[in-house]
């Protein structure tokens, strides 16, 4: 019983948690409703199918994620297709698979500084988390009831405070007449997005999903199965997911990959006592995310019907956490303050320069940033 309500309670943190992050960034490519559901019935059969390959394979709690950071991406890209965004899902996912194929290839993302990946990452996540606080005027009733739930219940427990959010926030806001929820049965049909490749959309969007996917997702997941006495088949873990998000981005879905936080859940003595049984989260995991499959398109039309100032405020909240974490690995050690800092400003200015984003630019600037540190230090040596 241990092993299915972890199992459970994961896939409810991770879908419930992060789905408003998924929405947003269809919403800011200009996607259909229908593509919408594809997307997320995609990713959830991508997390299924890998989940319980990678576990049953291996016998150890590997359970995946679609990569929120990644989603947060997107959500910032402006001027940009579904068509153009799934040519930039399948050179992320090549290069996915790349890494798992080429150890060098990890090993050369693992030496990008930690604080200039972090800042990155912080930059992104940082529109979010303002923009909950920006939808207040108009909305104050029903946004700042949900920030003091969320402060409240966070105190006591992170990992449920988002769900509290989205649990409260659906009936207030149909009490104060903002949202008119409509439920419609029946599967979503699935749209094939035809990809178009842009070099502005592989530097602007590719490249950065890929980074902040391995750098706040895959290492962090793998930290937590080691941190849990696990050995880590990491290279087939980048295959398998890489491949998987392969398949999945001609319908316009974007990377799976390691979970990191809803792992934990997962990999500990609670999810069952006997380490070497851990491994029995994962068909449920699974299965959890096949039943959810299921009900894509019925989903999306709920979230459709609520009103802006939710979905900000669910987001915002869902990403306070990561955002915490990115921004202080960002300055937290000081090797490199001056270049994350930089890092940070660029990407969260939302700069666009010859078509290309601005997390691209903010890692471009955090690394020249880090090149005459290190030249400057070579010199003090020499």
């Amino acid at each position: 019983m241990s092993v299915i309500i972890s199992a459970l309670v994961a896939v409810l943190v991770g879908f419930g948690g992060s789905v408003a992050i998924i929405l947003s960034a269809a919403d800011a490519l200009g996607a259909t409703e229908g593509q919408k559901a594809t997307w997320i019935t995609v990713l959830c059969l991508s997390m299924m199918a890998t989940t319980a390959i990678l576990s049953i394979r291996h016998r150890l709690p590997i359970v995946t994620a679609w990569s929120t950071p990644g989603a947060a991406v997107l959500a910032a890209v402006s001027a940009t297709s579904m068509e153009v965004a799934t040519g930039a899902f399948v050179i992320a996912a090549l290069m996915l698979i790349a890494t798992g194929l080429v150890p060098a290839l990890e090993k050369a993302v693992a030496r990008i500084p930690g604080e200039v990946a972090s800042a990155m990452l912080a930059g992104v996540l940082f529109s979010f988390v303002a923009q909950a606080g920006l939808v207040i005027p108009g909305a104050e009733w029903l946004v700042l009831p949900l920030l003091a739930l969320f402060f409240t219940v966070r105190a006591f427990s992170p990992i449920w405070a988002v769900l509290a959010v989205l649990a409260t926030g659906v009936p207030l806001a149909m009490a104060l007449g903002l949202a008119d929820p409509v439920w419609q049965g029946g599967l979503p049909p699935m749209h094939l997005v035809r990809p178009e490749w842009e070099a502005g959309a592989i530097l602007g969007i590719a490249v950065p999903l890929y980074l902040v996917t391995m750098a706040s997702q895959n290492l962090p997941g793998f930290a937590v199965l080691r941190a849990a006495g696990y050995q880590v088949p990491g290279r087939s873990i980048l295959t398998v997911t890489g491949l998987a998000s392969l398949a999945s981005a001609p319908f316009g879905a974007h990377s799976t990959n390691l979970a990191a936080i809803t792992a934990s859940i997962c990999t500990g003595p609670d999810a069952h006592p006997d380490p070497g049984k851990r491994w029995l989260t994962g068909p449920v995991y699974a299965a959890g995310y096949a039943a959810i499959a299921l009900v894509a398109m019925p989903l999306v039309l709920l979230f459709a019907s609520f009103p802006p100032a939710l979905i900000a405020v669910v987001a915002g909240v869902a990403l306070l956490g990561p955002f915490i974490g990115a921004l202080g690995g960002a300055l937290a050690s000081g090797a490199h303050a001056a270049p994350a800092a930089v890092t940070f400003v660029v990407t969260a200015s939302g700069l666009t320069l010859l078509g290309v984003g601005a997390a691209f630019w903010g890692l471009v600037a955090g690394l020249a940033l880090v090149g005459v540190e290190t030249a400057r230090a070579a010199l003090r040596r020499g």
